[in-house]
């Protein structure tokens, strides 16, 4: 199956479980093409697409969010998974939204953001699961990057 995982990452930790989902998805038999949302293409031809963002103000990224994520020491992409995303059809195409997100009642959802938008724009998307980070530059709480991983496998099940 050809995957490609579309991946948004401020401070490293989406970046971290993005790759950990990857490598599950190779484990599995999958054929993944790991990509940044600032330089993937509109045009994504696969099987399955995983994207993957840091929760920013409840949601997706934005650019104020990005400025402010600038601000805090984070290495910050010119744009991101919400762009790419207004920029492409699903065409029916499975997608699956996964997030990081720091622990708490109010943290919000930016795969739940991305999944609407994305079915908006034509793909059949699901919401995946958050990870978890203990604070806004990371690091993932214990055991996220193993549960990535069993997601990457259970992904192609």
């Amino acid at each position: 199956m050809n995957v490609v995982v579309i991946v948004e990452s401020c401070f490293g930790n989406t970046h971290h479980v993005a790759q950990a989902i990857a490598d599950g998805l190779r484990e599995a038999g999958g054929e993944v093409s790991l990509q940044l949302a600032s330089e993937a293409s509109a045009e994504v031809r696969a099987d399955l697409v995983v994207v993957a963002a840091p929760t920013h103000n409840l949601g997706l990224p934005s650019p104020s969010s990005r400025g402010q994520a600038a601000q805090r020491g984070g290495d910050v992409p010119a744009s991101g998974v919400r762009e790419w995303l207004d920029a492409t059809t699903g065409s029916g195409a499975r997608l699956v939204a996964i997030d990081t997100v720091v622990a708490g009642a109010f943290s919000g959802s930016a795969a739940k953001a991305a999944q609407k938008l994305a079915r908006r724009r034509g793909w059949r998307a699901e919401r995946g699961p958050s990870f978890v980070v203990t604070s806004t530059q990371g690091p993932l709480r214990d055991g996220e990057l193993e549960r990535a991983r069993t997601v990457g496998r259970s992904l192609l099940g």
